[in-house]
């Protein structure tokens, strides 16, 4: 199936396909100063949905994230903390990739960090000041001479016009549309940790990070780069002005930046009150696949409005989606297959494949296979599912979660992660009554209380089955009765 998706580069919607061998892909990854906030996962989920797709596509792919583990937030927090960097960003990192896995998220093929690419990095910089495009200053830093890059402003479409030649920066982020010739590697300020070589000493700046990982893990030029909206200018701009500075190369042929996102309808701050990492959400009780599914639910081009009634709606729309997969896996169905089904399940395979082809469009994927739920719904309740569309319909679930990654119930083992973390970082302070109630019941307690139940019930001790009962849901433990027996599950 042919893959389109908006280029930023190009400002229209393209084919995205390697220029040979696998798609060779870039996505920025985290700082690692602090714990992510939820802005920062709806760009790494998007990235994820993009990558699942490809490769349930058949596209090999070839996917590198960089970590950043030295720039100036890191630097100034590790020295308010009084330890060294590494020690400092190795807790933040692993953090990171705990919150992924939380998140459902895949592994990148690779993963870059910038302190273990610094010898590249010098490399880089010397081979633009051999072209006049880096130049030191007095205080030892080297800087980028955008005056020397006609192209800049390409990505973010800025009129670029009036660049003051020489006006430097020295900061890794900056908001203002005035450019300004930035820090290519800053001269080591007393107390600072750096790294001596040809350029003396001093660090990197952010920027040339990320064109050196890069370039170094998928070649001069490649397929495309991803990101936040918020890092096209000037992270993007500047890598863009690095790369094709030092190699009269195109650096990446295909640009995607996800849109920024709200919290109730405001933008997210901590002022505002509400900044949320994704282990606040977990603590406050919600659960890691409705934040997921929530997150992609909007296609990325799309600004989102994060709110908690979104979150609900997440959650009964799982819940929709694992209790239809639950029932036609239960069995006990006539032989034989409704061809009206069979109809319905390949409507909802080829109509989801055919959203994600069309720029990534998480919403109508979702609106195909709710359809295909409610046909098999409607049937299984007038006696209509049959034994022979399972394996169809089962087989479309699966390809949809290979993408999604929701229906697969992983919720329990990640809120059990929240809550040890939370004991072991002294905030179970911050942790929902509910939530707190359901640290005290393990499975085996649980079954044993089911167990019980059952034997008052048999015995039509009515009062203690229904006392069971009630404990069960003050820890958050929902009872099935079926004709199967009883199944419970965690609220």
């Amino acid at each position: 199936m042919t893959i389109q998706l908006f280029n930023t580069l190009s400002n229209s919607v393209e084919e995205l396909r390697p220029a040979a061998g696998p798609l060779r892909m870039y996505a920025c990854g985290p700082t690692v100063y602090d714990y992510g906030h939820i802005g920062n996962f709806r760009t790494f989920l998007q990235v994820d949905v993009l990558r699942r797709f490809l490769k349930l596509e058949g596209v090999a792919l070839r996917h590198v994230m960089n970590v950043t583990d030295v720039d100036d937030k890191i630097i100034r927090n590790a020295a308010a903390a009084g330890v060294p960097i590494h020690e400092y960003t190795a807790k933040y990192e692993r953090a990171f990739f705990e919150d992924l896995d939380a998140l459902g998220c895949e592994r990148p093929e690779i993963i870059a960090r910038a302190t273990e690419n610094i010898p590249e990095m010098i490399a880089l910089i010397e081979r633009l000041a051999a072209q006049d495009l880096a130049y030191r200053a007095e205080d030892g830093s080297w800087y980028f001479r955008i005056a020397g890059f006609p192209d800049y402003g390409k990505l973010s479409k800025k009129d670029f016009s009036g660049i003051a030649d020489g006006a430097r920066v020295d900061v890794d982020e900056y908001d203002k549309d005035s450019a300004r010739d930035f820090a290519l590697w800053k001269a080591a300020k007393p107390g600072e940790h750096f790294w001596d070589g040809p350029l003396g000493p001093g660090r990197p700046g952010w920027h040339i990070e990320c064109s050196t990982m890069a370039m170094k893990y998928l070649g001069e030029s490649f397929d495309l780069h991803a990101g936040g909206e918020d890092l096209m200018f000037p992270h993007h701009e500047n890598e863009i002005a690095q790369s094709e500075g030092a190699t009269h190369k195109t650096f990446a042929r295909h640009w995607m930046h996800v849109r920024f996102l709200l919290v109730e309808g405001r933008k997210m701050s901590k002022s505002e009150g509400n900044f949320f990492t994704l282990r606040d959400l977990l603590l406050k009780g919600y659960k890691a696949s409705s934040i997921r599914f929530l997150l992609i639910s909007v296609p990325y081009r799309h600004p989102l409005n994060f709110t908690t009634d979104g979150l609900i709606e997440s959650a009964n729309a799982i819940e929709r989606l694992r209790t239809f997969a639950r029932r036609i896996a239960a069995g006990n169905l006539p032989a034989g297959v409704n061809p009206e089904l069979a109809s319905a399940a390949q409507r909802a395979e080829e109509g989801f494949r055919a959203a994600l082809a069309d720029d990534l469009n998480t919403s109508e994927a979702r609106a195909a296979i709710f359809e295909m739920v409610r046909a098999g719904n409607a049937a299984a309740d007038a006696g209509a599912l049959c034994a022979g569309n399972v394996p169809q319909m089962q087989a479309v679930l699966d390809r949809f979660d290979s993408v999604f990654a929701v229906v697969r119930d992983n919720d329990e083992e990640t809120t059990r992660w929240a809550l040890r973390w939370a004991e072991e970082e002294g905030r179970l302070q911050d942790v929902s009554p509910e939530l707190l109630g359901r640290r005290s019941l393990s499975d085996e307690q649980i079954d044993a209380l089911i167990a019980e139940r059952e034997q008052a019930r048999r015995s039509r001790n009515f009062a203690r089955a229904d006392q069971i009962r009630n404990e069960l849901s003050g820890n958050g433990i929902l009872l099935e009765d079926s004709k199967d027996g009883v199944r419970w599950k965690r609220k």
